[in-house]
């Protein structure tokens, strides 16, 4: 029932889905790369940041801006090869899942991050820090972080180079990667909590009800859903009549029609493919 509901929804909006979408988030990505590393236009990034006070106050770019600010790394060649793994983990997670499901997850996780941003401000403005500047606690790092942990738990057995030498499952790096989340959480408290809990939101909901599923086509799940209906219904079916030559039955062949061989010695029964064919048995 719940897969038929998602399946009712790409119908209806699969239609707007972004196709290629993990290119456009690469261009966004090395833009933003390029605005935090030259020095002329690192002043301009804290313009760009999410900051809800601000957006408060009429500054709504930033709802959409703060996507070009990508956590701080200032390594040019680890910059370019993030950009190609993540390049290529999205393009995978794309073609397997569908454009319209990749489309879900990458702006959920977006959402969940301003969403996770207002709900800091909150607390802050409850506690009486009004003023806190809260925007460089909030990036695309952690969103990117839940696409590679989506590709490991839709690929685990997967195996890549680290450091292009050691072959490693990428279900390891996946453990691995969770491990270094929740120990700054567990040293920085809450406010480093809820940047990381909100980006990561989206695999938190992909993870305990979807990964199952997700990868496989919508054709692939309804086949898999009758499949599993004509199952239960043959376990309650008791079998009447079983081919001696192909083991077929009634309950797993309905549709075949079974004889007794007068001809052979003994109670022999064969399958309408058998019945004239098989050899006699004396």
């Amino acid at each position: 029932m719940n897969i038929e509901r998602k399946d009712n929804r790409e119908r209806k909006y699969g239609k707007y889905a972004i196709h290629n979408l993990s290119l456009y988030m690469l261009i966004t990505f090395a833009v933003g790369y390029a605005l935090e590393i030259i020095p002329a236009t690192q002043k301009l990034v804290y313009w760009l940041q999410l900051e809800p006070g601000l957006i408060l106050k009429g500054q709504v770019w930033r709802l959409f801006t703060w996507v070009l600010c990508t956590g701080g790394q200032d390594n040019i060649f680890w910059i370019l090869i993030s950009l190609y793994f993540y390049y290529s983990i999205g393009r995978t997670l794309e073609q397997v899942w569908g454009a319209y499901r990749y489309n879900v997850y990458i702006f959920s996780g977006l959402f969940y991050t301003v969403v996770g941003a207002f709900l800091m401000y909150g607390i802050l403005s409850f506690i009486g820090y009004q003023d806190a500047n809260i925007g460089g606690f909030f990036s695309t790092y952690y969103v990117c972080m839940s696409i590679f942990l989506a590709f490991a738990a839709t690929f685990p057995e997967m195996e890549v180079m680290l450091m292009f030498i050691l072959p490693i499952k990428v279900k390891v790096l996946g453990i691995v990667y969770v491990i270094m989340m929740v120990i700054p959480m567990i040293g920085g408290g809450l406010f480093v909590a809820i940047p990381i809990v909100a980006s990561l939101f989206n695999f938190i909901i992909f993870f305990f009800t979807g990964r199952k599923r997700i990868g496989i086509s919508r054709r692939q799940q309804q086949e898999r859903v009758q499949f599993r209906a004509k199952m239960r219904e043959a376990q309650s079916e008791p079998v009447k009549h079983k081919c001696a030559i192909c083991g077929r039955t009634n309950v797993s062949n309905p549709e075949l029609s079974f004889r007794f061989c007068s001809k052979c010695n003994g109670n022999y029964e064969y399958c309408e493919d058998h019945l004239f064919t098989h050899k006699h048995i004396e």
